[in-house]
Order: C-alpha cells, then structure tokens, then sequence
C-alpha cells in the first residue's frame, strides 16, 4: 500500500498530563493531488482492556469510577461503567492487563486471551487499545481491588450478572464503547455458555 501522507511540521500544544500535538501533513488525494492539512493528535500512548467472566455463575467483573471528560460532556454524576483497563507504560499489553486486573478488581490472573485490538477515536488521539477476555473465579481474589491511592484512583469493583450487564446497555447504564464492545463480543461467542 503507497503511503499517502507525509508529516511536514509538528508542534507540541501541551506536554502536562499527556502530549497534544499540531501536525501539519501532505495528503495525497484520490484524484493524485496533493493537500497540505493541519490536525492534532493527542498522544497518551497505548492501553489494554478485558472482560472477566465466569461461566459457572454467568457473571462479569466490571468497575465504576469517575470520569471527567464524560462529566464535562454531559454525564450528571461523571460515573462510567467499565471493563478493567489501563495504559500500557512500558509494558506489553499482557502483562498490563494483568497489573491493572490486580490493581482494579484484586483478582489475580494467569490465562489471558487477547481477541483484538482497535483505534478507539482515531480521529484525534494515537492509542491503540488490546482487548482481553479471561475467566475468574473467587479463588483468584487476593485484595479488594479499587485502585492506586497515589494514581488517585477510587474504582468500585462490580460483580454482575452477565445478562444484566448486556441489557445495561440498552438501558444506557453502561456508555463506555469499550465495555460495549467485549459484552457484546462475549454475547456472540457465547462466552458464558
């Protein structure tokens, strides 16, 4: 594939919590010409997420915490409904997962199946996020779960019924598009079957 774009000019607009860059870039057009465009990319490097599941109870592990942007946008308590999730720092999107799984919900997991990845708004931010799936069982707790005090996390480890879960979707208690993505995922190849 003929690589269409070439990088011309970029700035740093802020480098404080993660770095927003100006990029300024040739496009070549399907009719051959060439276009100078400017966009920004918010960098906040890559991350992972997964679904626990346990077939014999036909339940899942999600989280609830606080979301700023999805308060500023609208969302009155600033709440979100999620699949355990985190940035990859340094490193691979294994042994991620595991960490945050840990650190999030306090299950401590060893069999991971990575099932895709995907852009999630690539539009305007770079991460690629590595979705996950796994099963739990209640031997696997080894803490509360809840998060990181310094990385001022105060995460609420939910345990849910698998139905209710996909059906708090169309209630709209769950808005997270990667949540979305792994009940669903899960309701199609009929994971807790």
């Amino acid at each position: 594939m003929t690589i269409a774009a070439k990088i011309i000019k970029t700035e740093i607009l802020s480098d404080n919590w993660y770095t927003l860059r100006k990029i300024t870039y040739e496009f070549l057009q399907k009719d051959g010409t060439v276009q100078t465009q400017t966009r920004e990319a918010y960098d906040r490097g890559n991350g992972a997420t997964i679904l626990l599941y346990n077939k014999e109870q036909k339940t899942v592990i999600l989280t609830r915490q606080f979301r700023l942007p999805s308060f500023v946008n609208g969302n009155e308590s600033g709440m979100l409904i999620e699949t355990c999730a985190g940035l990859l720092d340094k490193d691979n999107a294994e042994d991620c997962i595991k960490r945050e799984t840990e650190e999030e919900t306090g299950y401590k997991i060893s069999d991971v199946r990575k099932i895709f990845e995907a852009y999630m708004s690539p539009g305007s931010v770079t991460e690629i996020l590595y979705f996950f799936v796994a099963e739990y069982a209640a031997f696997m707790k080894v803490n509360e779960g809840g998060g990181i005090e310094h990385e001022q996390e105060d995460i609420e480890v939910l345990e849910l019924p698998f139905d209710k879960a996909v059906q708090m979707i169309d209630t709209g208690e769950i808005k997270d598009g990667k949540t979305i993505m792994l009940l669903q995922y899960a309701k199609l190849n009929d994971l807790l079957s």
